[in-house]
């Protein structure tokens, strides 16, 4: 048997559909039948029925028909299963034949055609001889047919051609070659469906009734058989839990089979097909777990029925295939829609099939490992007449041999045969099947991200390439995955996987990755034995010198001659250099590079160390260390070198600078003077590089980015900062290199300025006033300061909107407008002798209250001595203030009647009284020098405006309050609020120079509500009144509308009066008109009095109210007591 006998058969593998044939169809040359066979076979959509249509020719073959059995008395069987049986099934035996003939029903020559149609009925019927298949009989006609009933004569034609052919009325269809073909052919399938399932159902009955004449004794297999027989044909019918009821049964009778050495294979191959069928229909059926259960069920019955010892590695093929179809299964169903999880994916199935593969390597080393001198078996025992089996799962050389007690002559077969598997086995790629299953099984832990388990399979694959030669392909999969065990710190595995990527490297003669795993393999995290590292050590400095190495241990020795060969060839390569980034591995060196400081001012060197530390079994020297950094100016500066013989490299001394001793730390200082070009910027280092080997050998560059460390440097320093250990007391010129952070960059940063920078002024500032403040810088430099610059302002990186209100200014004299800056810049500033001062004022406007941090920056130039170096040192002094603007005053405005009194309205022309109090919130005392009224258009003064608070000082607290008297002119229609103007105050604090100029504050007034009012009443009244002296009281009532008013007037007596006029009149005023009413009042009483009180009734303006004119007419008057006369007696008296 050939070693691909393991793979399923294509028919269990595919799903069962009805076979249906069809001919008559000619897809060749006729259009009509080419597009009928398109609209069957071609984008069959899912929701059509599961049939496999195959077109045939009307004289085809079909299978013949076996003579059925009346007995089984004496039948044994040869066999479980047939191996054509399933073929034949779903692709020889139809279902059923459909014969398609082009036929209308009003053909002229309809008795010829409905003879030639019947012949061809006849032949396939003939094919068929003894098969329960049925014909059918599908006309292509041209035209659309009636609805049945209407056309007479094709129900009478329709009915002699159902006779002529023998045909039942249910088989013969009609299909119009019209543009809805496709519906037809739907409608077709589903009537040919239906006929295939009544098929496959007398089928199943057929082999149903075979199992009466059955007995357990003889017919053992037979039950297996036909049970299995059973469910595949319902799956033929679609019947699915039929037929997955109908296969468990068949598995359980293949384990019940008594079994032996030779028909162990055939129950497993049978037990494997039926497994397989059974967990996919549950997969189907969207049961998973049953099919899981199902397989663990199936391993366990089968994994220790091995068979023939001899051919024990046939077992671990089959576990192996075992696992895989189901893996293959599980894969399938996720694509269909199942949902996996980590724990229970394909990948563990392929991974398990994956280690029976490679156990089955194994065995296969162990058992058929025949000397050269056995030769293959002749005749082949393998070979059969036809070149396949009869029955599944058995031997080509005893095929239908049930018995269990071997003759002579079929022992020395099975001998033979046993010997040509076991040829055929050895010769078999077995790594190939390996790396096949293990790449399905990364890509499945891949997706569910089982990283480790997807790292470990990986590793296997590349060990199992590098038995199958593959060295590139395993080098490329190692060197993948050592990263994933460096970071997790495996260090026993990652170990190995060195040892492995080694050979490889040996083996291909890859120059530089030997090297590279050979200095990891010497480092710390190498749990190899010192005299295993010692042979590393001596062969990698034999490469550096240019030489061959020693072979790896445990290599195939023909490809160890190869790779001598290949060593040789390198050797006349001599000069090569070869750059290794360190910080991916952990070598046998490690290295820390630290800047004494974060910072160093740029008239101090740098200086910085570099420590190096060897982990190797012997001492080792190197040729150069130097330092790369960011600004290659100061690369020169950091380069240690030292020439030796290419034979000291070997040299055991730990002598000289560049030799370092296993376990020690070596320290390299520099020092270097900084650019003055680079104040303000990073110096970082790029790269240490430490050069092994020399020109005439091989070089190799060991490289660290920026200040060093590699693969495991971040956990160590982690541990070490964890740690509570007590670090030992090492001698002075030692250094413990856990102590030792890296610090690869550092910062240039100016020289320390030595000047006194010194700020006065009187916080808080005013809104929009000139604040002043008052810079004084004095030098305390030994030399001249030369080209002092002066920066002054609004701090950058604040609110833009104080960027927008504040404005810098050295002209105090003038206001600021919106083209000064928030900041002045680089103002020049004279030279300073040592010791000397000077002072520069600022005045800064702000234009919205709040918080502003003002920068004052003073720069200058100085020449310094460094290192024996002059260097132009620019210095600089940062000041900062933060200064509060608060609002000098508040003004309050408000609006009264002559009388005082609160006014949420005016009338138009009717005088009213603006009062402004400006309450002083200032700390510093403020004088108003004068203010202004700016009245709107809409207004007008009743008097002349005048400031009245001209020149006077407001302390904090107190307010300066003023009066005028103005009048709304009338407005149009729909017209309410009307604007009155602006307030302007003059101002500026009493402190601040004559030069500075005066702050001028505008505050809108705000916008009064306009009435128009029908009647206007003006009083004469003296100021005051004296005891029983006449009052005169003059009234003037104008008319303010454009029409006659008619007028009702009244006065209500008071106790403090006696008055003489009219008490009740009606008057009628004219527009625009007034009319004056006289009255004398006579007082009673001394004191604030009460005068009688006017009301006044409009008749044409009913809603107008009495109390609105009440606020027009005093309503008190002070009445002085009598004075006495001077000749009173009292007086004389007196």
């Amino acid at each position: 048997m050939n070693p691909g006998q393991w793979d399923f058969p294509a028919e269990l593998c595919c799903r069962p559909m009805a076979f249906v044939a069809l001919t008559g169809l000619d897809t060749r040359y006729n259009a009509v039948h080419r597009a009928i066979w398109d609209a069957f076979y071609a984008n069959r959509r899912a929701d059509r029925v599961p049939i496999s249509f195959k077109v045939l020719p009307g004289d085809h073959e079909y299978p013949k028909c076996r003579t059925k059995r009346t007995s089984y008395e004496w039948y044994i069987p040869k066999g479980i299963l047939k191996t054509g049986w399933m073929n034949k099934h779903l692709n020889l035996v139809p279902a059923l034949v459909v014969v398609f003939y082009e036929l209308d029903w009003d053909e002229s020559q309809w008795k010829e055609k409905q003879s030639e149609c019947a012949t061809r009925v006849e032949i396939v019927r003939q094919s068929l001889q003894g098969r329960n298949t049925k014909v059918a009989v599908v006309l292509i006609q041209k035209k659309t047919p009636l609805p049945p009933g209407e056309d007479i004569i094709a129900s009478e034609r329709a009915a002699a051609l159902c006779t002529a052919c023998d045909l039942s009325g249910k088989l013969l269809f009609v299909l119009p070659h019209t543009d809805h073909l496709v519906g037809y052919i739907i409608r077709l399938e589903n009537a040919f469906y239906e006929h295939a399932q009544t098929y496959y159902y007398s089928e199943i009955r057929r082999v149903k009734s075979h199992k009466e004449f059955l007995n357990k004794t003889t017919h053992q297999l037979l039950f297996v058989r036909h049970q299995f027989k059973i469910a595949f044909f319902s799956e033929l019918k679609q019947d699915t839990q039929s037929a997955l009821k109908n296969y468990r049964i068949a598995y359980n009778l293949a384990h019940e089979l008594r079994a032996h050495e030779t028909n162990m294979l055939e129950i497993k191959t049978m037990a494997g097909f039926i497994n397989y069928k059974i967990c996919r229909l549950c997969f189907q059926l969207n049961v998973p777990l049953d099919a899981i259960a199902q397989f663990r069920k199936h391993i366990d019955l089968c994994k220790k029925k091995i068979g023939s010892a001899e051919l024990a590695f046939e077992h671990a093929a089959w576990m192996s295939k075992q696992f895989q179809a189901f893996g293959d299964l599980f894969d399938e169903a996720i694509k269909m829609g199942l949902t996996a999880i980590q724990t229970q994916n394909p990948g563990f199935y392929y991974q398990q099939a994956a280690y029976y593969a490679q156990e089955r390597k194994q065995m296969t080393h162990q058992l058929c490992s025949h000397d050269r001198s056995v030769s293959y078996p002749s005749p082949d025992p393998l070979e059969t007449p036809t070149g396949m089996l009869d029955f599944y799962g058995q031997r080509t050389w005893r095929q239908g041999i049930l018995s269990f007690d071997l003759s002579d002559p079929e022992k020395e077969k099975e001998k033979a045969g046993i010997l040509a598997l076991q040829l055929k086995e050895n010769s078999f790629h077995h790594s190939e099947l390996i790396i096949t299953l293990l790449s399905n099984a990364v890509a499945q832990f891949k997706k569910y991200k089982c990283l480790r388990m997807r790292s470990h399979l990986m590793v296997q694959m590349g060990e199992e390439y590098y038995h199958a030669k593959e060295y590139a392909k395993a080098l490329k999969l190692l060197d993948y995955v050592m990263c994933d065990y460096r970071s997790e710190r495996w260090w026993t595995l990652l170990t190995s996987i060195l040892t492995t990527a080694l050979k490889c490297a040996y083996l291909m003669a890859q120059v530089k990755d030997y090297i590279t795993y050979s200095m990891e393999l010497l480092g710390r995290a190498s749990v190899l034995k010192e005299d295993q590292k010692s042979r590393i050590e001596k062969n990698l400095i034999k490469v550096l010198m240019n030489e061959s190495p020693e072979a790896e241990p445990d290599c195939d020795p023909v490809a160890v001659k190869a790779a001598q060969k290949l060593w040789s060839d390198r050797m006349s390569l001599a000069g090569d250099i070869f750059t290794i980034e360190m910080q991916d591995y952990l070598p046998f060196v490690q290295c820390k590079a630290k800047f004494l400081f974060p910072s160093f001012h740029v008239d101090v060197p740098v200086q910085f160390h570099v420590y190096l530390k060897a982990d190797c079994p012997h001492p080792i020297r190197f040729s150069k260390v130097c330092v790369i950094f960011n600004n290659q100016e100061y690369n020169q500066h950091c380069v240690i070198e030292e020439a030796y013989q290419k034979s000291d490299i070997l040299e055991q001394s730990p002598q000289g600078t560049m030799c370092l001793v296993p376990g020690k730390t070596r320290k390299f200082t520099f020092k270097f003077v900084a650019r003055t070009e680079d104040v303000g910027k990073k110096i970082e280092i790029t790269s240490v590089d430490l050069i092994l080997g020399s020109e005439t050998g091989r070089c190799v560059v060991l490289k660290w980015r920026g200040g060093g460390g590699d693969a495991g440097s971040t956990h160590e320093a982690l541990q070490a900062t964890r740690s509570f250990k007590r670090r030992p007391k090492l001698p002075e010129n030692e250094v413990d290199w856990n102590s030792v952070a890296i610090q690869a960059s550092t910062m240039v940063i100016s020289r320390v300025p030595k000047v006194c920078v010194q700020l006065r002024h009187e916080p808080p500032a005013l809104t929009n006033e000139m604040y002043c403040l008052i810079v004084t810088i004095q030098s305390m430099e030994n030399t001249t300061v030369r080209d002092v610059r002066l920066t002054a302002g609004l701090k950058p990186g604040q609110d833009a909107n104080l960027s927008q209100t504040t404005h810098v200014t050295l002209n105090g004299s003038e206001m600021c407008d919106e083209m000064h800056p928030s900041l002045l810049t680089d103002i020049p500033i004279e030279d300073l002798q040592p010791g000397g001062k000077l002072e520069k004022s600022i005045y800064i406007q702000c234009g919205t209250v709040g918080s502003r941090i003002i920068l004052v920056h003073v720069s200058y130039t100085i020449s310094v001595v460094v290192e024996d170096k002059e260097i132009l040192c620019k210095c600089h002094k940062d000041e900062t203030i933060t200064v509060e603007t608060v609002v000098p005053f508040e003004v309050a405005v408000k609006f009264v009647t002559t009388k005082f009194e609160h006014l949420d309205r005016v009338y138009a022309d009717v005088p009213f009284l603006l009062m402004t109090d400006i309450l002083s919130s200032s700390s510093w005392a403020l004088t108003v020098l004068t203010s202004e009224l700016q009245l709107a258009p809409t207004m007008k003064a009743v008097s002349q405006l005048e400031s009245q608070v001209e020149k006077v000082i407001l302390y904090t607290g107190e307010s300066a309050s003023e009066c005028f008297c103005l009048q709304c002119l009338p407005v149009t229609s729909g017209q309410n609020a009307v604007a009155t103007g602006q307030y302007v105050v003059h101002w500026k604090r009493s402190s601040a120079a004559e030069s500075v100029p005066v702050i001028r504050t505008v505050i809108t007034l705000p916008h009064v509500v306009v009435d128009s009012i029908p009647l206007h009443i003006q009083t004469e009244l003296p100021s005051f009144g004296r005891v029983r002296e006449s009052l005169p009281v003059k009234y003037h009532l104008q008319n303010k509308t454009s029409l006659v008013q008619d007028v009702e007037i009244s006065v209500e007596p008071s106790d403090a009066f006696m008055f003489s006029g009219l008490k009740q009149i009606r008057l009628r005023i004219l527009p625009d008109t007034k009319q004056e009413m006289l009255y004398n009042f006579y007082p009673l009483m001394a004191g604030y009095q009460p005068l009688p009180s006017l009301n006044i009734n409009l008749l044409r303006f009913p809603a107008f109210s009495n109390q609105l004119l009440r606020q027009f007419l005093p309503s008190r008057i002070f009445v002085k007591p009598q004075g006495r006369q001077a000749n009173d007696t009292s007086v004389s008296a007196a």
